[in-house]
């Protein structure tokens, strides 16, 4: 389990970060794709490809949190598929919350 010192120092890997910013871009691609998308579906989509970065900043603290009984290392070496699927629950769950930048 990563310590809450080593969630918080995970805020600066690079590479995780990157991942991220990568699913929020699918996340925003898939969103956009998947039929008649809502203005907040369409408000976070357009953010995540405007501030693909930006938007990964925010998402790592949800992923890092609904990962937190992992290690730092099992994080900061998680799949592609793992990290997608943290962002996919994070996005959906800032959406339905209204929270679309």
């Amino acid at each position: 389990m990563a310590s809450y010192q080593e969630l918080f120092d995970l805020k600066r890997d690079s590479a995780l970060r990157n991942k991220i910013a990568v699913a929020c871009v699918k996340k925003a691609q898939t969103m956009m794709d998947g039929g008649a998308p809502t203005a907040n579906q369409i408000a976070w989509a357009s953010n995540a490809l405007e501030n693909p970065i930006q938007v990964a900043d925010k998402i790592m603290h949800y992923v890092l949190a609904a990962n937190s009984t992992a290690t730092a290392n099992q994080i900061s070496n998680a799949t592609d598929a793992a990290i997608q699927s943290n962002v996919n629950a994070a996005a959906d769950a800032l959406i339905a919350g209204g929270i679309t930048n």
